[in-house]
């Protein structure tokens, strides 16, 4: 008990007393299980069983358990307006949950989470903390087999396009509703909540095939356990956070995500966690390390495997087995030994058909592709592994709309010509405020049939789980006065994924002429959203606002 005096203490153990706890139980190892549960998240709904076969893992290895929980708000249902606090919850998180852990001086963490801001919030505090942390996802959510064929949650998005576009009866579209999100577990897709759980295993402070295993196998309440019995030896041993998270483990983890497909916002995350962790790293340095490996795994919405195909196929050490090449091996790994040595202890074929090997990859150089030009100067993200190849080069006539709402009554309303340049300006982290995702936006194009013919550049974000030639994190944002505030309806707009290029096609002379004409659109932001707008940084930062 690490307590200022001895009346401090009495305090600490009365108080605690009250909670339930004995004296001697103070003695040990105090470790908090920071919880994301709640009942209306898929993905954090089994965090509450989970902990208790945690708990029971450190109370058998004689430490304490003291659990707590945070808000996990879930990206797919907080659309439209509610999508401005998702981003912003990533910080709240990462704030309060150092509020908890200081007050109470826990001696080690286990940090339960699921979805796509609550493990880079957890990693974040992580980071800050630098205690000894564990972390532990709840696995995958069961794919939804219809008709013979197999579904995720992504597929979902992408029947609201077919639906629209009658390729879809009213009743297949309720019964895709009522049933393609199947279970409880983190949507059985490669979006940014699995890709950011990969990567806390591939940076090795998570058990291996965490969150590849489906939610409900026994293995996780048996990884649980271990997980319980580990963090205390951890916190007995004095291991903290910040030795597995340096530039080498943290280069890996780009490699691996690069590797295998992840998300666009991971650009995001990465350069937030990075920053806590006391590690230099710039946008365009994330895209040279993930640039050196190929791709040789995609996962749904980008192939047809889900997040369970890929545990069956031999999940994160599997894949970072195939990039071993590529990977700094001998960092230490949670639940001990060295990369090195969990790579070598594999012991079981590994799928080709759905991880590739490296003389057969996927594609080269990496699944993103970072654009810099005078739209973007300090850079703008592209998932290039989501993109038809055909779509890597693209020129076309801009449609500007100044907000998400603008762009999806469009979608839904008017004709999209092929071969135009939708832009969605003002939805950035100030100008949303928030970086809202469009990813209905995005998935519409899919399921009306336009993904290889019509591109999205936005200063907002899309979701993990979108495909298509989809532009986002143009930074600086239209709200500061980026270029793109300035486009114009017919504006040439060139897009290069190759050449990393993002250019609009219009004089210097016009430019300036446009630049004293602009006017921000009437984005309100009260409560949290206007302190958010007032403190958050630029995307090429990590839109990062505590810190």
């Amino acid at each position: 008990m690490a307590h200022i005096d001895e009346n401090a203490e009495a305090y600490y153990i009365g108080l605690m007393n009250s909670c339930g706890y004995r004296e001697k139980d103070l003695e040990k190892p105090v470790i908090g299980i920071v919880n994301s549960w709640n009942d209306v998240n898929p993905g954090h709904k089994p965090l509450r069983e989970l902990a208790q076969y945690v708990k029971e893992g450190v109370w058998a290895a004689g430490g304490t358990p003291a659990e707590f929980t945070v808000p996990a708000p879930c990206d797919g249902m907080a659309q439209l307006r509610g999508m401005q606090y998702i981003l912003p919850t990533r910080d709240l998180l990462t704030g309060s949950i150092e509020t908890m852990v200081r007050a109470h001086e826990f001696a080690g963490l286990v940090f339960l989470c699921a979805c796509d801001k609550i493990v880079p919030a957890m990693l974040m505090a992580a980071a800050t903390l630098n205690l000894p942390s564990i972390f532990l996802t709840p696995g995958s959510m069961l794919p939804y087999k219809d008709d013979g064929v197999v579904y995720a949650t992504p597929d979902l998005k992408e029947a609201i396009g077919k639906w629209r576009a009658g390729k879809i009866s009213d009743a297949t579209f309720k019964r895709y509703r009522e049933n393609m999100c199947a279970s409880c577990g983190t949507c059985s897709m490669y979006g940014t909540a699995n890709t950011m759980a990969v990567f806390a295993e591939a940076i090795g402070l998570c058990p291996f095939g965490s969150a590849t295993m489906p939610f409900c196998a026994s293995a996780k309440y048996k990884q649980a356990r271990d997980v319980g019995e580990r963090i205390v030896s951890l916190t007995k041993e004095g291991r903290t956070a910040r030795q597995y998270m340096t530039k080498s483990s943290l280069e890996n983890g780009i490699r691996h995500v690069s590797a295998t497909g992840g998300s666009s916002n991971f650009a995001l995350h990465i350069m937030a966690i990075a920053k806590l962790a006391g590690i230099d790293m710039t946008l365009k340095e994330f895209d040279e390390i993930q640039g050196t490996v190929p791709v040789i795994a995609k996962f749904k919405p980008s192939s047809q495997y889900n997040l369970i195909d890929y545990g069956e196929a031999g999940g994160a050490l599997a894949s970072l087995k195939t990039i071993e090449p590529f990977l700094h091996t001998d960092v230490p790994v949670i639940m001990g030994g060295t990369l090195k040595e969990s790579l070598d202890a594999l012991d079981r074929n590994i799928d080709r058909n759905i991880i590739h090997d490296l003389d057969d990859p996927l594609h080269e150089n990496g699944c993103f592709s970072v654009l810099y030009g005078n739209l973007a100067p300090k850079g703008a993200v592209v998932k290039k592994s989501g993109v038809d190849p055909t779509m890597f080069v693209h020129r076309g006539p801009a449609v500007v709309f100044d907000s998400e709402e603008e762009v999806m009554d469009s979608l839904m309303h008017s004709e999209i010509k092929p071969g135009s340049v939708l832009v969605i300006r003002y939805e950035g982290p100030k100008g949303g405020p928030g970086m809202r995702e469009l990813s209905i936006p995005a998935a519409m194009l899919v399921g009306m049939g336009l993904s290889k013919s019509v591109a999205m550049v936005t200063d907002g974000r899309f979701s993990g789980a979108s495909r298509g030639p989809c532009v986002g994190h143009v930074t600086p944002e239209a709200w500061d006065g980026g270029l793109l505030a300035y486009v114009k309806d017919g504006d040439m707009i060139h897009i290069d994924l190759n050449q990393h290029l993002l250019e609009l096609e219009v004089s210097d002379e016009e430019l300036a002429q446009r630049q004293g004409t602009m006017q921000k659109p009437d984005h309100k932001a009260t409560g949290i959203l206007k302190k958010y707008r007032q403190m958050v940084e630029g995307a090429d930062e990590g839109a990062t606002w505590l810190y």
